[in-house]
């Protein structure tokens, strides 16, 4: 019904700036369950939306968020405060101290397999096959000639063998080492799983951190920077599909739709205009079939 009133109203006459606005509000709409009103309900009520769909852009803007790193240039100097004589010109010449110039490539690595029977952190270390996935992991890295600035590693335990192994295929390359990418719950998942259910407070908790060092690691690079670089971030398959969805700009809930394999490689672009690109998802492609697990 509101489509026909919408389009006897553009019939009629609206100016084209208008009718363009109402057509673009029109082919984005709302979702609509049995006749319509559960779906628009949940719209309306804040309260009923999820994190996703009040903070993110999603469908009812359909936009990308160009400062969602807030390291757009013009979000970092205040345009308002213009010198009378100067002018435009002036604020040209600071945004041109803002903009980044090079492009950062994340590599995303899940940690290789690990001892499930460990009660604690430091008695999960890897297994045998985890430490030959480890090392065709570090061989693949090399083989890719690329001068590669620094590993960032997870402070959990296997985290660290992984970093060791990969370390000795990439000599020179420092290690960074924080807690802020050891393995959590980073937002309830939805659709929701029955097999893993972790407590409301465990999302509380970790999310928080995992949130923080997603805006922590993954941004445009510094305007300081003058050519592109290539880091490592060996980490955890929680952290690492939380993040993709984030960098992304996807509904961060469907983190768990992903899966990624042990000693994977996930490849994320980040280009000076601050627009992300996923290379690679969890490629294992590298490795034999019989040394590929997912645990």
């Amino acid at each position: 019904m509101a489509f026909r009133q919408a389009l006897k109203l553009a019939v009629c006459g609206l100016a084209g700036g208008s009718a363009a606005v109402l057509f673009s509000a029109v082919a984005v709409g709302k979702p609509r369950g049995a006749g319509g009103s559960d779906a628009e309900s949940r719209w309306a009520s804040p309260e009923a939306q999820t994190w996703a769909e009040r903070v993110r852009p999603g469908p009812a803007s359909g936009v990308w968020d160009s400062n969602w790193d807030k390291r757009e240039p013009r979000s970092l100097i205040n345009v308002k405060k213009r010198s009378t004589e100067t002018g435009e010109e002036e604020i040209t010449s600071k945004l041109d101290n803002f903009k980044a110039r090079a492009t950062r490539h994340i590599f995303l690595i899940r940690h290789s397999q690990y001892n499930l029977d460990g009660s604690l952190d430091k008695d999960r270390t890897l297994t045998e096959l985890g430490r030959e996935q480890a090392e065709l992991t570090g061989g693949r890295l090399a083989s890719l000639g690329v001068k590669f600035d620094k590993i960032v590693h997870s402070s959990m335990t296997r985290a660290i063998e992984t970093t060791d192994i990969i370390s000795k295929h990439l000599p020179g390359v420092s290690r960074i080492s924080t807690d802020l990418l050891r393995e959590g719950a980073p937002i309830e998942p939805d659709p929701p799983v029955s097999d893993w259910k972790p407590e409301a407070r465990q999302y509380y908790e970790d999310g928080a951190r995992i949130e923080a060092a997603f805006r922590n690691f993954i941004h445009r690079a510094d305007a300081k920077q003058e050519e592109d670089s290539y880091e490592i971030f060996v980490c955890h398959a929680n952290v690492i599909r939380y993040i993709v969805c984030r960098a992304l700009q996807f509904p961060p809930e469907g983190w768990l739709r992903m899966s990624l394999n042990n000693g994977s490689i996930t490849h994320l672009v980040i280009r000076p205009s601050g627009r992300v690109a996923l290379r690679t998802l969890g490629d294992s492609g590298f490795m034999p079939p019989d040394k590929i697990t997912r645990t």
